[in-house]
Parts: C-alpha cells; sequence; structure tokens
C-alpha cells in the first residue's frame, strides 16, 4: 500500500477527554466505565463479551517515555479505526479489518518491545524507524528463537503499526516493514508443528483416575458439599445479625466454661497461614455477636490456647457421600465447607470438558438451563441429552470481524450422564439463567468485581488444584491406587482434555472411560448430529487421532512381523499387506488433510482390539459385527467367524493368560458359574492352539 492509497477519511485527532472505545464498539450490556484517552491506562473490558476470557488493558506506563505519545496515537487510531479495504484486498484472507481485545493488546504490546528495543539502539521516534531498521528489528526477532507462527504475529502487528499510523490524524513517519516489499519468508525461522493437533493428550495413567475423582465428586460429595456450603453461609449470617446482650454473653461464657473444664479443643479456623478463633461458627452457635465473641475470648486467652488445643468446627448436615465403602467424612467442617465448593466448580469443569470435547471457553461460556431434560416424542422415545452452547472462537460478524459475545453453535453437544451431572449440579450453584461457572458463585472471596464466569486461566490453575486435593484424600485414606500421578508432559491446564478425549476413543476402541463408560458408545455419543450436517465440535481432531492410531498399529505389526513375528487368520495376509505400507507414512500425522487421507485408504483399514484379543483388517463386505452396515468396524461387537480377523502370538499369549485368569476364578465360585467359567478358558485356549498351527511368519516364507 503506497502513501496514495491511504483513504481520504482520517479519523479526527482526540482530546485528552476522548473517550478511547466508540460507542458502536461497546458491547451490549456493559454499562461501566470508559478509559479517557489520556489516562494511564486502557481497560478493552467495554469491547468483550467473552465470559470466558481474562479481560486485557494496556497500561502506558510500560511504554518508554519518547514513544508513548506516538503509540498512543497510533493505538486509539487502530481501536477506532479499520483497516482500509484495498489494503485487505492484497492480504490473505485471515486478516481483518479489526482485531478482538485480546489480539488487539497483544499488538499494542508488540509495539511496545519494539520501542524498547529502538530506545537501546537511541532511536526516539518513528520517524527515525525506516526501512532499514525494520529490516534489522525483524531479523532480531527472528532469530529470538521464537516459534514461526509467534515472530509471523509480531511482524504483522508491525505492519498494522506502518498502516495505522499512516491512517492516523498526525502521521509519524514510520518506515514501511520490508516484509511488505520482500515477502514474509525470509523474516520467519524454519517451521514447527503447531497448534491444537500437536498438544499431548494427557497420559491414560492420570486421565483415568482424575476422571474417577471428577465424577466421584460430582455424583457421591456434591450433594453434601452443596449442603455444607449453605449451612456455612446461614451461620454467618446468623452470626453476623446476632445483637450483644447480656443473655447472648453469659450463652458464650457458659460455652467457654465448658470447653475450658473439659480441655476440650477450641473451634478454630486458619487465617493467613494462622491458627485462630472460628468467631463466626461460636458466634452463630451460642448467640453471642461478633464483637461479645472476639472480646471475650481474648480476654480469657482462647487466642493462645486455640493454637495449643485447635478443634473443629463441625455442620450439622448429614454425610451422605460414600469413599471405599464409607462415609467420605465424618462430618463436613465450617472452615472447609468453602474450600470443598470450590472443588466441587472444579470437578464439574473436569467432567464437561473432558466428556464432552468442547474448547475451555466453551465450556465456560455455559449457562445454567443450556441441557433441557429431553421431551418424548410422539412415539414416546426420549432422545438424548442435547447442550446448547456460545461458541467464541470462531464467531465472525458480517464483515469477517471477530465477535466476542459468540454466536450459538449450530449443532448442539450431545451429553451423556456424568455430563448431565454435572450441569444439574451446577446449576444448583448459580441462579437461573446465569453462567454455569460465574465467577460470583464460584470465585468465594469476592475479589473481582464485573460479569463473566471464572477465567480459563483460573480453571487450569484450578484442576492442578483439584489433583493436590484428590491425591490428598486418597493419601489419606488408604488408596494408593487412586492417586493421580504426574502428567509426563506437565500441567494438566484446560486445553488439553479436548485432545486428550480424542486420543482415548482413538486408541482404546471399546475400552471403558473411568466408571465404566465406554469409549465407543462416547464416540457414537459426542458423534450424534454431526455426521451429515456440520465437520464442527471434535471430528478433526477424531480424525487426526484415529489416522495416528492406525499408522501406529501397522507400523507396530511391520516391525513385529520383520522380527519373527507369527500371524493367523483369515485376514492375516490382508494385515501383512497392509503392514509393509509402514514405512511411507513415517513422522506423525499432523494435519487433517492428512488424516482423512489415511482414513480413506482401503490398505490401512487395520484396528488393533486388545479387549478381544485379535486385529480387525476392516473390509465392509464381510465385517459381521454390523452386517457391513458402517465404514469403521463396530469393535466392540466383533464376532468370532468374522473373515476381517487375524491373530498374532501375542494375542494367543493373551488369550492362554485369560484362560489361566478364568481357571482360578472357576476354583471359588459355585458349580454352573464355575462351570461356565472354565467352558470359556477352553474356548480360550482352542483359539490360541488354532493360531499355534495355522501361524504364518515373513521369514519361514508361510507369509
Amino acid at each position: 500500500m503506497t502513501a496514495t492509497q491511504v483513504p481520504a477519511l482520517v479519523p479526527p485527532l482526540p482530546g485528552p477527554d476522548a473517550p478511547v472505545i466508540p460507542a458502536r464498539r461497546i458491547v451490549g450490556g456493559y454499562t461501566g466505565p470508559i478509559a479517557r484517552y489520556a489516562d494511564p491506562a486502557w481497560p478493552l473490558m467495554p469491547m468483550n463479551a467473552n465470559p470466558g476470557v481474562t479481560h486485557s488493558t494496556i497500561h502506558w506506563a510500560t511504554f518508554p517515555g519518547a514513544f508513548r505519545e506516538e503509540m498512543r496515537l497510533a493505538a486509539w487510531t487502530l481501536i477506532n479505526g479499520e483497516l482500509p479495504a484495498l489494503f485487505l484486498r492484497e492480504r490473505h484472507p485471515t486478516w481483518r479489518s479489526r482485531q478482538a481485545p485480546k489480539a488487539l493488546c497483544q499488538t499494542v504490546n508488540t509495539w511496545c518491545r519494539l520501542a524498547v528495543w529502538l530506545t537501546g539502539r537511541g532511536i526516539t521516534a518513528l520517524s527515525a524507524c525506516t526501512t532499514q531498521v525494520l529490516d534489522e528489528y525483524g531479523r532480531h526477532v527472528r532469530d529470538s528463537g521464537a516459534a514461526r507462527i509467534t515472530v509471523h504475529g509480531v511482524l504483522s502487528s508491525l505492519t498494522r503499526l506502518w498502516v495505522f499510523d499512516k491512517i492516523s490524524g498526525r502521521p509519524s513517519g514510520i518506515g514501511r516493514p520490508p516484509w511488505e516489499t520482500e515477502g514474509v519468508d525470509e523474516f520467519l525461522p524454519p517451521a514447527t508443528p503447531g497448534g491444537e493437533n500437536t498438544t499431548e493428550a494427557i497420559a491414560e495413567e492420570t486421565m483415568g483416575p482424575l476422571l474417577l475423582w471428577a465424577i466421584r465428586t460430582v455424583e457421591e460429595f456434591s450433594t453434601d458439599i452443596l449442603a455444607a456450603w449453605a449451612e456455612h453461609n446461614q451461620l454467618r449470617a446468623t452470626a453476623a445479625a446476632n445483637a450483644a446482650t447480656p443473655a447472648s454473653r453469659a450463652a458464650l461464657r457458659a460455652f467457654m466454661d465448658r470447653i475450658d473444664t473439659g480441655r476440650m479443643p477450641i473451634p478454630t479456623t486458619q487465617w493467613l497461614g494462622r491458627t485462630t478463633i472460628a468467631g463466626a461458627y461460636i458466634a452463630a452457635h451460642t448467640g453471642a455477636s461478633l464483637g461479645q465473641v472476639y472480646s471475650t475470648t481474648r480476654d480469657r486467652g482462647w487466642r493462645q490456647a486455640a493454637v495449643e488445643r485447635p478443634g473443629p468446627c463441625p455442620l450439622q448436615v448429614p454425610v451422605t457421600g460414600r469413599l471405599g465403602g464409607t462415609a467420605w467424612r465424618e462430618a463436613v467442617d465450617y472452615t472447609e465447607a468453602g474450600f470443598l465448593t470450590r472443588q466441587l466448580g472444579t470437578a464439574c469443569f473436569i467432567v464437561i470438558a473432558y466428556l464432552t470435547g468442547m474448547r475451555p471457553g466453551e465450556a465456560a461460556g455455559l449457562r445454567s438451563g443450556c441441557c433441557p431434560v429431553p421431551q418424548p416424542d410422539s412415539a414416546g422415545r426420549t432422545g438424548r441429552h442435547l447442550i446448547t452452547s456460545t461458541v467464541y472462537k470462531t464467531a465472525r460478524d458480517e464483515d469477517g470481524n471477530h465477535r466476542s459475545e459468540g454466536e450459538v453453535r449450530d449443532v448442539p453437544w450431545v451429553a451423556i450422564a456424568p455430563v448431565v451431572n454435572a450441569i444439574r449440579v451446577l446449576e444448583r450453584m448459580v441462579p437461573q439463567g446465569h453462567l454455569l461457572f460465574d465467577h460470583h458463585a464460584h470465585d468465594l472471596r469476592g475479589t473481582r468485581a464485573g460479569t463473566g464466569s471464572l477465567t480459563v486461566h483460573t480453571l487450569g490453575t484450578r484442576v492442578e488444584d483439584f489433583i493436590a486435593w484428590a491425591n490428598q484424600e486418597a493419601t489419606a485414606r488408604g488408596l494408593a491406587h487412586e492417586v493421580i500421578p504426574p502428567d509426563p508432559h506437565g500441567r494438566i491446564g484446560t486445553e488439553r482434555f479436548r485432545r486428550s478425549l480424542a486420543w482415548h476413543i482413538a486408541r482404546r476402541p471399546g475400552g471403558l472411560v473411568a466408571l465404566a463408560i465406554q469409549y465407543g458408545h462416547l464416540r457414537t455419543s459426542v458423534a450424534a448430529g454431526y455426521a451429515a450436517r456440520s465437520r464442527d465440535g471434535i471430528h478433526d481432531l477424531l480424525d487426526v487421532e484415529t489416522a495416528r492410531a492406525t499408522i501406529d498399529t501397522v507400523a507396530d505389526l511391520n516391525a513385529a512381523l520383520e522380527d519373527g513375528l507369527g500371524i493367523s487368520g483369515p485376514a492375516a495376509r490382508r494385515a501383512i499387506k497392509a503392514a509393509a505400507t509402514a514405512p511411507q507414512y513415517t513422522g506423525t500425522v499432523i494435519t487433517v488433510r492428512q488424516a482423512r487421507q489415511v482414513l480413506a485408504n482401503p490398505q490401512l483399514t487395520v484396528y488393533d482390539n486388545p479387549h478381544t484379543l485379535l486385529m480387525c483388517v476392516y473390509k465392509r463386505d464381510r465385517a459381521l459385527c454390523h452386517r457391513g452396515l458402517k465404514d469403521t468396524p463396530s469393535l466392540d461387537q466383533c464376532v468370532p467367524a468374522c473373515a476381517n480377523i487375524a491373530r498374532t502370538d501375542q494375542h494367543a499369549a493373551g488369550l492362554r493368560l485369560r484362560a489361566t485368569t478364568l481357571d482360578r476364578q472357576a476354583d471359588h465360585v459355585p458349580g454352573p458359574m464355575g462351570e461356565r467359567l472354565r467352558d470359556n478358558a477352553t474356548r480360550l485356549r482352542d483359539l490360541a492352539d488354532t493360531h499355534r498351527r495355522t501361524r504364518a511368519t515373513l521369514q519361514d516364507g508361510t507369509a
């Protein structure tokens, strides 16, 4: 874009009291303050309607003084103006005339880093930042070690600075970025894998017990926790309302006398790391005012005694939840009610995020009433529970610009029972129609003003806290096998649940999620309603993970065959032929396009099924699992006589091991049941013997 291509309509120069954000950019429902041009900080909250995103603010104190006013004007123009249509016509379609608040703040922060670098070189004005200087800075960023996508974002932000400086009411004259004329590739580091498809799935050893604890907390402990939190709040309200009277003072003293006479523990709580009197709890139970409690306990020396004889503050709610066959608490304590409520909210998020495949921001935007009870149709059949949600990441207006308020997903999510239970618990925690993760209900300290949900960042921190709490509970109760081990790839966060669901569905067909939720059934559930419509939701990730699992299967089989593995069954030769193609698929499938190419290859339809100890080399016209009605097998319905079956030496060894286990079980059960177990063991050994007699190998030329 040349100087003559700058639009004639230039935004007027703002005065010091000019609002930073124009009325047309303020989201509906916002009634708070708007920053003024001369303010030291510009909160962008008025432009953001996404409840799960941290609000962004531009802080001008971080900018070098020499550049502050020039960049302030460029930033004001960035917020109030738009990229010219002529400029956008020459750009990639991903360029938009306006940026979302978070991206806009990142752009301005990129300008700040340029200003700091320029200052270090003795440059104090944008007019001195020539094309040559930008060339040096671009190469500096390229060689900084940042990822290619990050560097590309920096260069794009500097291009925006150049454009918005030109269309401002007082251009500074910054030089044209050289990547605008020479091309951007020279200023970018080599490409590296990135994006959602490279996010590591949560390890099975970690995800299993984590989901178990989350579902357990929702379904076993939630009633006790919510009742305890209600009683906790009632006691606090009662204590705050108590009036100081001679009778209440006498009741307080009688209460303290009983405890002191018996040298009993004193009701205490932790405050700022110190053990102190549980004043509200004592006030509510004695009828004394808070002032009477604090003055009387001080005069009687209870402050020091509480440190020496700390005691619980049991609530009256009955404990109904079970853990390991017994009550999970003797009583819920007044001082832990808020902490447990926080863990309950986090457990609900884990269940929803993992068992639906939603992006974390979409889960944070769910509202009470999003999952109504399905009504029976005219034939009396009741359908699935459906979740109506709001999509934020891909929401665009008619001009293609990001809509921070999002848009309702055109195809609802399908919810299985644990997800429905989690939503119902959250609906008990928030008012009707409110966000399920409304920060007023979940941030029990009440430190943040405004509307919105817990942010995705906060939810990620709470997931780590939940793991620590669950492990503490497991250890205290001797449930070592239920401790959640650390994930090999670090923090769980929030983004990895979605990827992990796809990984587990693809890698464990017919297997079990914690508490007997079938992965195969779950795949059917999350896919319901999408097949003939949108490819939105989690389908792309499922394709990628299924393709990766397929390639790993044929690669492992190829290596094992080269090492002398034997294989048998009607589909053995097809399995060997598929394995021979493995070398051409070295590396990891990353893109959705590559994944679909693999899945469309009829030679690669190989599925290892460890639960039935066989391999399915799928051909639709030969399938007995569903009589050739689908393009993929139903691995939870394998039929032993199917022509698509192959077995390896490893499967045969597994058959014998399983037969031995059945024989041992038969020794401990009565007659008919024991006979059935022994018959099954005999059948498994017969299958293993058949494999031994008919197995073929590459080395002996029989394969």
